[in-house]
This record gives structure tokens, C-alpha cells and sequence, in this order.
């Protein structure tokens, strides 16, 4: 005997919004997912991995998502990477784009004033995602460039943002990259996550002394808009060398003061 919806008692308009709703997640999650390797792409197989869904759907989704262009695939590799779309929708936020152009000068001079590597991260719920990369400090441990997306908990900048959450928000989102962090990369790095938390804590900023990569010197600074919530922030990078832990004070200073001054831009415009 079949057994339809209609028989089940579900209305079958409730059981397609349901349907449509889960469609629409997962797609919002294959953009999310493939918008952290704008450069590399995608193979279907590990992104199907990676968003923890069936091949077929992913293939079916990223079909679609290729005929509107929010995912383009790359014909040498075969690779699925972020569409033109993405960009178009963009132009949507005329002041943030403005943000954008004003903020890139005084991060780069910035960078250059320190000698480090400096990035701009702007939150995106439970991550963040590089606006600005400056400087031209070698380090090869740094794999963070403009449009890399990871989890707040992994940037002395996320954590800085992390600093100024309400206890519960800033909870559930540990809870979200501590899940994530697990399934992509195990557990072996979660210990040096903590302690770049609790060293940030208790400095009350991003603070990172090599914790996760040897030899990463990391500062983080959040910049907030005009409610004043941290809507990005700024991070120094450099090496024990340029960055020790006896300029701790004068860093905090030099970042509070270039977060000042993007904070000054930002709510010029509104933000």
C-alpha cells in the first residue's frame, strides 16, 4: 500500500515548504562552503564530504547554482568555484563596497608602518572572512589571503571579535567551530585553540604567541559599527622577531589606534 503524505495526515503544501526550506539550506551552505576556496575550487566529491551531503544532491544543487551563475565550475580541473553572481549581489551594499576602498589604504599603511602582514576581517556569524591581505612579510604558515573564510575561533582577529559577545552568542558559536574545526581537521589543534583564547583573555585582546603555528606571532583588534558591535577586525601578523611578547602594550596601542581610525570611516558611512 503506498503510503502518500496526504494519507499520513500532513498537508502536502506543509510537507513541500518543508522540502523547499531544506533545499534552500542546503544550497546556502554549498555557497558558504565554496566560497572558502576562491582560488583552489572544488572537487563534488569533497564538497559533498565537506557539507555532509549525499553526491547526488550536492551535483543536483551545484547544477543549478552554475546555471545563475552564484558557481562557476573551472573546465581544466573540473573544480567548482564562486560565480560572478556572488559579486553582482554585492553591489547591492554601496556603503560596504565604499568601506571596502576606504579601509584598504589604511590597512596597507598600516602593514607597511609595522613591517607585519595585516588582514581585515569582516564577521560572518560564526566566521570570518579576509577583505584585505597587506604586507609583504614572508610566512609560509600564513595561508590567509582576501576572500579566505574560517572559523572565528581560529584568528587571534576572530577571537578578538569573539571578546566582545554576549557569554551565551559567544558560546554557541565556539560550539559551532569547535564542531567544524573536528570535522575538518580533527582534534589535534584544539588544545592550541584554547590557549590562544585563554591568552587572549587574559590580555583582552586577540593575542597569539605561536600557539597554532610555530612561529605566527598574531594580534587582534575589533572594529566596531555604529550600535557598536564588532563587525570586523584587524590582525597583525609577523614573526617572534618583529612581534614579541615585550611589545605586547605598544601593539595594543598601534592596533586600537588603525581600528579607531577604520571605526571613524565605518560610521561615516553608516555602518
Amino acid at each position: 500500500m503506498t503510503n502518500t503524505v496526504a494519507e499520513r495526515g500532513l498537508p502536502v503544501a506543509a510537507s513541500s515548504a518543508r522540502a523547499g526550506t531544506q533545499s534552500l539550506s542546503r544550497g546556502l551552505q554549498l555557497l558558504r562552503v565554496v566560497a572558502t576556496r576562491p582560488k583552489i575550487g572544488w572537487r563534488l566529491s569533497d564538497l559533498a564530504t565537506a557539507c555532509r551531503q549525499e553526491k547526488a544532491t550536492v551535483h543536483r544543487i551545484l547544477a543549478r547554482l552554475v546555471d545563475e551563475r552564484l558557481v562557476v565550475q573551472r573546465p581544466g580541473d573540473r573544480h567548482y568555484l564562486p560565480g560572478p553572481l556572488m559579486f553582482e549581489l554585492g553591489l547591492a551594499l554601496p556603503d560596504h563596497a565604499e568601506f571596502q576602498r576606504r579601509a584598504e589604504p589604511l590597512v596597507h599603511a598600516f602593514a607597511r608602518r609595522m613591517g607585519g602582514i595585516c588582514l581585515l576581517q569582516f564577521r560572518s556569524g560564526s566566521e570570518y572572512v579576509c577583505s584585505v591581505r597587506a604586507g609583504t612579510l614572508k610566512l609560509t604558515g600564513l595561508m590567509v589571503y582576501e576572500g579566505t573564510r574560517r572559523p572565528l575561533f581560529t584568528s587571534a582577529g576572530g577571537v578578538a571579535i569573539l571578546q566582545t559577545l554576549p557569554p551565551g552568542e559567544a558560546h554557541q558559536i565556539l560550539l559551532e567551530n569547535v564542531a567544524h574545526e573536528i570535522a575538518r581537521q580533527g582534534t589535534g589543534r584544539l588544545a592550541a585553540l584554547q590557549k590562544m583564547r585563554e591568552r587572549s583573555d587574559s590580555y583582552g585582546f586577540g593575542v597569539n604567541f605561536g600557539d597554532v603555528v610555530p612561529g605566527s606571532y598574531a594580534f587582534g583588534m575589533p572594529v566596531r559599527n555604529t550600535a557598536g558591535e564588532a563587525f570586523a577586525a584587524l590582525c597583525l601578523v609577523g614573526t617572534p622577531d618583529l612581534l614579541g611578547e615585550h611589545r605586547v602594550e605598544e601593539l595594543r596601542r598601534e592596533l586600537q589606534g588603525a581600528a579607531n581610525a577604520l571605526e571613524a570611516q565605518a560610521h561615516d558611512l553608516g555602518i
